[in-house]
């Protein structure tokens, strides 16, 4: 593994690896019926 180019891009990929894992664990609820844990994703970007 080559390391982070800067802090910047370190923080944001720890941070979004960090959001996969709480959603995969269901820390993330919402009140829609969500099969996958791709969706609660895709639901935060738009």
């Amino acid at each position: 593994m080559m390391g982070f180019k800067s802090f910047r891009c370190a923080r944001i990929i720890l941070s979004g690896i960090e959001l996969m894992h709480m959603i995969r664990k269901g820390q993330m609820l919402d009140k829609r019926d969500i099969k996958t844990a791709a969706e609660p994703f895709y639901s935060l970007i738009i």
